[in-house]
């Protein structure tokens, strides 16, 4: 089986995600996830601005709505496991994070870099836009340094973000984050581990 999980590193419905996808597949040996590109924001700047938690207050009818949600994800990410620290994270432009990400599919790696840049963005509240904290974060999840160095200073994969990018359009992701299972109808990839489990099944998919 087949899963492409599409995510971006700003999301943090996609770290919840991705430790319930995770859970769903503990011990399946049968599973290939993966990790495919997707920019919620492709026009974000690369300077941070407003933490994580005020743009959500933007979408939100009044500050005590505003809090209530801050708290809603962060309790969501506490029973993962997860701290996620929506007043320290900064949303920027999260391109180059992901051509470090498509590094690390090279050297089989993706997991562990994408574990890291989530971690050191909703949990340190990091610069993921940054090219030194980016070199620092590759280094860290396992990378060799010169080619962390190459990636961050220069375009390598670039396209290969942009191809994950059109081959989400046309298999009709418009969110993150989302699963899809041999080819077949995206799915949100926020459902429970026992809902993912079962959508995961090889009973369910034929």
């Amino acid at each position: 089986m087949r899963v492409e999980a599409y995510f971006d590193i700003l999301c943090p419905w996609c770290y919840i995600g991705k430790r319930r996808l995770a859970t769903a597949l503990a011990g399946r040996e049968d599973v290939e996830v993966v990790w495919r590109s997707f920019e919620l924001d492709p026009e974000g700047s690369p300077t941070a601005g407003p933490t994580a938690a005020e743009v959500i207050a933007q979408y939100q009818p009044t500050p005590e709505r505003a809090a209530a949600r801050v708290r809603q994800i962060q309790s969501l990410g506490e029973a993962e496991g997860l701290r996620l620290e929506l007043h320290k994270a900064r949303p920027v432009n999260s391109f180059d994070a992901h051509r470090l990400v498509r590094l690390g599919a090279v050297h089989g790696r993706a997991d562990e870099v994408l574990e890291r840049l989530l971690y050191g963005y909703h949990t340190e509240g990091l610069d993921i836009a940054a090219p030194e904290v980016l070199e620092k974060l590759g280094i860290e999840a396992g990378l060799e340094p010169s080619a962390v160095r190459r990636v961050v200073e220069g375009s390598e994969f670039t396209e290969d973000v942009r191809a994950d990018e059109r081959r989400g359009a046309q298999q009709g992701v418009r969110g993150v984050p989302m699963l899809v299972v041999n080819g077949g109808v995206p799915a949100s990839a926020v459902q429970g581990p026992d809902a993912l489990a079962q959508l995961l099944s090889p009973r369910s998919r034929g």
